[in-house]
């Protein structure tokens, strides 16, 4: 059963694991992200191309719909980032998918990014020779970069423009308002808050955006969601669990009990010898976003597990 409720931009949705399992509840309100589309939808006129930044491991869930449908009949260059967290084989068939439309880069190490700027120019040409024709002078190429919260938009400025301009976390909603960036090479870049949708096609889009850290760790049940991810993992790489955390005989496991016996071999005990189940749950939850030292089993395991949305 899957219930969804919308109300204006405030998302509430119930999941029910069809399957058996626990109840991943997620509820969250932001007020500002109608505002953002609006801000996108009247900015579109002044932009040249619109750069698309998407988490290379939800290739198809971490795209908000409602934006592009906006940016319909704009010139898109879609940047899959953090692309050395996904399945590399799977990074290939995305990237004939897309074709020249689309990059996988890392916004933080670098890889990629100098593809970028020649490409842009390159989907630019026709335009650029058209007005040198008509006598217009070259002027900066107007960019809007959009994406949903916490997929990497600030670092990937920061790299793109060869300087520190913007606010860095790992969080959702740090970039709370449009900033126009002045670029070298030419460019100028308009940046956007991260902006949700207010209805997801399905729960598992919701659970693909909740492991990569576009909702708010404070409205998400992070034992619900790291049961889910336990349990996906047993049903599809139980070897990158037992090897990671040392663990066997875990067919048939529940998540919660995967996660008691993650919590005892990490010492997360607490007084009458019970395991800390929230602390353990954290920490791998956490690992799944690359911030803490779960970083190198989510590398190994993530990269396949999170990597979910296939070519069909």
């Amino acid at each position: 059963m899957n219930v969804v409720t919308d109300c204006f931009y405030a998302i509430r949705f119930t999941f029910y694991e069809i399957k058996g399992g626990v109840p991943l509840n997620i509820q969250w309100f932001p007020g500002h992200m109608k505002k953002t589309e609006r801000m996108i939808e009247e900015n579109l006129k002044f932009i040249d191309v619109v750069l698309e930044l998407v988490d290379a491991r939800i290739p198809v869930s971490g795209r908000n719909p409602d934006i592009l449908r906006l940016c319909a009949g704009k010139k898109v260059l879609t940047l899959f980032n953090k692309a050395d967290l996904a399945d590399q084989n799977k990074n290939k068939l995305w990237q004939e998918k897309f074709g020249e439309d689309a990059l996988f880069i890392n916004a933080v190490s670098g890889t990629g990014m100098k593809e970028i700027a020649p490409r842009i120019r390159e989907m630019m040409k026709e335009k650029t020779e058209r007005d040198l024709a008509r006598g217009i002078k070259e002027r900066s190429v107007k960019l809007m970069i959009v994406g949903v919260p916490n997929v990497g938009k600030s670092s990937f400025i920061n790299r793109f423009s060869k300087k520190a301009v913007t606010e860095v976390a790992d969080r959702p909603g740090v970039t709370r308002s449009k900033q126009w960036v002045r670029l070298t090479e030419g460019f100028e870049l308009l940046d956007t808050p991260g902006v949700l949708w207010p209805k997801f096609s399905d729960e598992e889009t919701a659970r693909r955006l909740a492991y990569t850290g576009a909702i708010k760790d404070d409205v998400i049940d992070t034992e619900e969601l790291c049961h889910y991810f336990l349990e996906f993992m047993r049903d599809h790489y139980p070897e990158n669990l037992a090897s990671r955390y040392k663990i066997d005989n875990i067919s048939g496991l529940a998540g919660y009990e995967i996660t008691e016996m993650i919590g005892r071999k990490r010492g997360f005990v607490i007084s009458g010898g019970e395991i800390n189940t929230e602390r353990a749950a954290n920490a791998l939850v956490k690992g799944l976003k690359g911030t803490n030292d779960n970083r190198e089993f989510l590398i190994k395991s993530a990269k396949k597990a999170q990597q979910t949305d296939y070519i069909s």
